[in-house]
Parts: C-alpha cells; sequence; structure tokens
C-alpha cells in the first residue's frame, strides 16, 4: 500500500488514496502528498510514454489506459534572433497536453472500480477524457460551454462520450458537472489531483530531453493552471532527489481578455484580482477563476518566474508566425508563441538561455477558425 494520501493544503486534511474523491469535505480542492522524486535510474527506458516515469507516481497502476502519450518531440526554431525549443503537446494522441493527466487520472480511478465519470471542459479536456475513456471502458459524459469549438465536441461524440452543452459562460459547465456529480464520479481535470500528477511527468520529460538537466525558461499557455502546476511538482521533485540544482524559470501565458493570474501576480496578491473579462480566440485559457489560484502564484514566486498577458493581436501574430514555421497550432498555444515574443522584446529572456515554449493543443480541432484568424486579419 502507497504511503501517499490526499492532501487539503489550508486544513492540512488528509484522505486515504485508495477511496478516489475530488475535493475535499469542504469541498475544497486536493493534492497528493509529495513524492520524494526519481532517478535517471528509476526510468523504465524501454517504455516509449509517459509511464517511463511511473516510478514518480504516488501510487502503483498496475494496467494504465495508455496510447503512447508524452515522448513528444522537442524541435528548436528560429525566431528573430533566437532560437527557442517549441515542445510539441499538440502531437499527444488525443491532440493535446491534457493527454498526461488524463492517461493517470483515469488509470488509477478505473484500478479504483470508477466505470462512469463527468467532466466539464471548453474543449481539449472533454476530448481527451472521451478518448482515455473509450480506449479504456469508462463511460463518460461532457458538459462543455455551446460556444466550444464543433471539432472539439465531434471529437468527444466521436469517442462514443455523452456531451451536453451548457449554455453560458465557461463556469457554468463546471457548476452543472458538480450539480451531477452526486450520481456520477466527478473526474475534472480541474479538481481531481491524480490529473496533476500526470502533467508533472513533462517536467521529467524535459529534464530527459535536455540530457539530465533543465532548460532556463519554460512559457506556457495556462488556463486553469494544471500545465504550469505539474511542471513545478515535477521539478521540485527532481530537485528533492538531486538530480538538479535549480528551478527553470517559469512563465504563465494568458489572453489580456482573460487574465485572473497575471492581474493578481502583477497586484503581489494571492486573491482574485477583478479584471475586465471579454471573448478570447484563446478559449482553452479562459477561465475566470482558476481554482488552484495560490498554488500557481507560489509556484511562479518559487521559480522567479512571471506572468504576460497578450493581446487579441498578438495571439494572432503568433498563430501566423507559428502556422509559417510548420506548426499548426490552436490560438490559445499561440498564446505562449506571443508570450515569447513579448519576453525578448522586453529583455527577459536572453538570447543565450535556453528557452522551451509550450505548444499546447493542435490546430486540426478549430482548423476553420485558425484558417480564417491568419487569413483575414
Amino acid at each position: 500500500m502507497s504511503d501517499a494520501s490526499y492532501i487539503e493544503p489550508v486544513g492540512g486534511q488528509r484522505y486515504p488514496i485508495d477511496q478516489p474523491r475530488w475535493c475535499s469535505n469542504e469541498g475544497r480542492p486536493l493534492l497528493v502528498t509529495p513524492s520524494s522524486g526519481i532517478s535517471r535510474d528509476d526510468l523504465e527506458t524501454s517504455d516509449k510514454s509517459l509511464w517511463r516515469y511511473r516510478a514518480a507516481l504516488p501510487v502503483d497502476i498496475a494496467n494504465p489506459i495508455s496510447m503512447g502519450e508524452g515522448m513528444t518531440p522537442l524541435v528548436q526554431r528560429q525566431w528573430e534572433d533566437y532560437r527557442p525549443f517549441f515542445k510539441l503537446e499538440f502531437l499527444n494522441p488525443t491532440g493535446s497536453f491534457k493527454d498526461r493527466g488524463t492517461s493517470v487520472m483515469l488509470s488509477y480511478l478505473r484500478q479504483c472500480g470508477v466505470r462512469s465519470i463527468l467532466e466539464d471542459s471548453s474543449g481539449n479536456g472533454g476530448s481527451s477524457v472521451a478518448g482515455y475513456g473509450a480506449a479504456g471502458g469508462v463511460r463518460v459524459k461532457i458538459l462543455t460551454p455551446s460556444s466550444t469549438s464543433p471539432g472539439k465536441i465531434a471529437q468527444a461524440r466521436a469517442y462514443g462520450a455523452e456531451v451536453q452543452l451548457v449554455e453560458g459562460p465557461r463556469e457554468e459547465s463546471q457548476a452543472e458537472a458538480i450539480r451531477q456529480s452526486e450520481r456520477t464520479f466527478y473526474a475534472s481535470h480541474n479538481w481531481q489531483p491524480f490529473f496533476l500528477e500526470g502533467t508533472k511527468t513533462l517536467a521529467y520529460e524535459l529534464w530527459e530531453d535536455f540530457g539530465f538537466r533543465v532548460p532556463d525558461n519554460i512559457v506556457v499557455p495556462v488556463g486553469a493552471g494544471s500545465s504550469v502546476l505539474g511542471l513545478h511538482f515535477g521539478f521540485r521533485e527532481l530537485m528533492k532527489a538531486g538530480q538538479i540544482t535549480r528551478l527553470p524559470r517559469l512563465f504563465v501565458a494568458q489572453p489580456l481578455n482573460c487574465s485572473p493570474i497575471d492581474a493578481s501576480f502583477r497586484a503581489g496578491s494571492d486573491q482574485v484580482v477583478e479584471r475586465h473579462v471579454s471573448k478570447t480566440i484563446a478559449e482553452g485559457a479562459s477561465i475566470r477563476q482558476p481554482i488552484r489560484l495560490k498554488h500557481i502564484l507560489a509556484a511562479l514566486r518559487e521559480s522567479d518566474g512571471d506572468t504576460i498577458a497578450v493581446t487579441e493581436g498578438e495571439i494572432v501574430d503568433a498563430l501566423r508566425k507559428s502556422c509559417e514555421s510548420g506548426f499548426f497550432i490552436e490560438p490559445t498555444s499561440a498564446v505562449a508563441s506571443a508570450a515569447f515574443a513579448r519576453l525578448i522584446a522586453n529583455g527577459a529572456i536572453k538570447v543565450e538561455e535556453e528557452t522551451v515554449v509550450m505548444l499546447s493543443g493542435t490546430g486540426l480541432k478549430a482548423a476553420t477558425s485558425v484558417v480564417d484568424l491568419i487569413q483575414t486579419t
């Protein structure tokens, strides 16, 4: 039996890890107690997926639901006078980085006996959960905003998931899922902490990509924050295990039209700071109130990182340039490229530094919108 447990960070309450849950008894988000990390000797190098890092997970999962997620290309490209590395997370099996968290989360839940789940999502999370549910024999219902890109809705339905379209802002899909959670387990990629255990494998993978060391900077497009938190947790574990001597700087990239993390970070606050929210082409980053805001801000400060809020015009420019470089990405991914352009313009990132830009989702899910944006603006 693993000695890991669920922990509620505010009050410190712990819950057994073998009893799946998505929140504390008080309705607050949970984490899993931190791992002590692993060394290169612990890698299962014969496994060409994120499961090569299974020794870093809090429980042993005997029969994971895997479709070869992880091990995505790291490609260096010219960007003005710089040569950043682009991590092509959009080449995961269902087309986004979410597959890392989903594979681990659903594998754990299925091992615990869960066979039917709910998820709320603005697109990629729902597509991912639907795909891995299909692969693992888990029944899935997705609640998604009615404004979600048709390609993402179609993908979830193609996997056999039940899809319920919810009117109103993104938050209403979550509220409706929580209302329905009394009948079906709520396997939310924002709430269920095993999702973060999957996204942290990106840190281990980058460590391996760079020859068992870390880059100087990582720029990440962020909505709810599972990517940046996973990176922080993974690198922190590598520090604890003595495998690295410093943390890479983490940069959170958000669309200015919906940038609550940037607003709080700029204000030096751990609380939500009011900033006007309006529609953005980066639908995957359109989260008004990230439930793990305090942890995201702590991760940025601990890594000496920063936040960048980019305009819609900057996103379109970066989207066009990314496509011209051969990366067909969705607008949310272009938020990271736009933030990188801003960071080099203001001198925050130096030309001699090694910088990774995470490209989180494929443009194939919003192909018509992508083409319209880069051709008509």
